[in-house]
């Protein structure tokens, strides 16, 4: 698709600048629409790898209507109720949802994160105090020794469907921190993360034979996933009628977890100072997320030019998003422009963005077929 921008300014001849692109929505198609380009990279998570979808855009342009739906008025959750207006990623979860259903019980399970990246610093939109109330806590990012990003104590709540999630998103988005611009009355100025994990049990050759076992076959919950090797070995004293063999213990010593993430993004809008007329704590608000967008083009442009060094680390964003963004994962990103005269400066920087974010070439890749049982065993 093709997008063909046309640039003027008083006293200026006029230049036709041409951007190319997978695909190019019009006002007036539908979420629907949308979603069916989205869908297909979620299979992606089944095969073993990390999967990013992020909006990208100015403030105003559409990016939480595009990722999360309508807004419910004077309130910062997303109205459940008009399915159809649903944004990405309550559809990415029911779709999620909907493809582990086809696997066999118990195989996969998800678990749910919602931060926000608010003037550089992380915040834990579900984490809790004494009493029970929810409160944003703010977490630092590292890289583990095997090179990836981690959240330490970061609170990762355990769902089984698609309404669970739901309910847990729209706790934590009472929390994500908003300021009224003269662009944008609700204008984010954070970043919103909503990471799925999804851990896939694997096993090695003799998985058969393992899973034949009606003990093992039922659901695991977030309990059993730490203690299911331990189960299978005490089995083999506890069950009276059907004895643990040799064969079957040696499968479980090769069961180990595979954990996938689906980072879903709503980045918070860049903006032009004079534009929006911030000052104050708004104005330090813009300073920071228009850093941290920056950051987040020069990593696409260091993963896009192979550079040996990619600056994940120049941001808490880009840190946070390493996982989902470098490697063999996969990247979407939904650019959001206005189409406004007045806005072209800022459209023309979103789409410069998106051409960077399209150079990055990953190559050739292979799927990663898991030895996970079939549904009837």
């Amino acid at each position: 698709e093709t997008v063909l921008v046309k640039c003027s300014r008083p006293g200026h001849a006029s230049v036709n600048k041409t951007f190319q692109f997978e695909r190019v929505y019009n006002d007036l198609e539908s979420q629907d629409a949308v979603f069916a380009d989205v869908a297909p990279l979620l299979t992606s998570l089944l095969d073993g790898y990390n999967v990013c979808i992020m909006a990208y855009g100015q403030t105003g342009s559409g990016k939480t209507y595009t990722m999360l739906g309508p807004q419910l008025e004077g309130n910062l959750a997303f109205a459940i109720e008009e399915e159809s207006e649903l944004g990405i990623i309550p559809r990415a979860t029911q779709e999620v949802f909907r493809l582990i259903s086809e696997k066999p019980p118990g195989s996969y399970w998800v678990e749910v994160s919602v931060v926000e990246v608010y003037n550089n610093e992380i915040f834990d939109l579900l984490a809790k105090d004494s009493c029970g109330k929810v409160l944003g806590v703010k977490r630092d990012v590292v890289t583990t020794r095997e090179g990836k990003s981690d959240v330490p104590l970061l609170t990762h709540e355990t769902v089984e469907n698609a309404s669970e999630f739901l309910h847990l998103v729209n706790k934590g988005l009472q929390l994500r921190v908003t300021h009224p611009t003269l662009v944008h009355a609700h204008s984010s100025r954070s970043h919103l993360v909503v990471t799925l994990t999804i851990t896939t049990v694997v096993f090695g050759d003799n998985f058969g034979t393992l899973w034949e076992d009606e003990q093992t076959s039922q659901r695991l919950n977030k309990e059993d996933s730490f203690t299911f090797t331990q189960k299978m070995r005490d089995n083999k004293s506890t069950s009276s009628s059907r004895a643990s063999s040799p064969v079957q213990l040696e499968a479980t010593e090769k069961m180990k977890q595979v954990k996938t993430k689906l980072q879903l993004v709503d980045l918070a809008g860049s903006e032009c100072v004079g534009m929006s007329g911030v000052t104050g704590a708004a104005l330090r608000e813009t300073s920071f997320i228009n850093r941290s967008l920056s950051a987040l083009a020069d990593v696409l442009g260091a993963i896009a030019e192979q550079r040996a060094h990619v600056p994940y680390r120049n941001s808490k964003l880009t840190h946070l998003l390493q996982d989902s963004v470098g490697g063999d994962a996969k990247l979407l990103v939904m650019l959001c422009i206005s189409p406004g005269q007045k806005y072209l400066t800022e459209s023309m920087q979103s789409l410069g963005f998106g051409t960077r974010a399209r150079q990055v070439q990953r190559g050739q890749v292979k799927k990663k077929n898991f030895p996970v049982p079939s549904k009837g065993k």
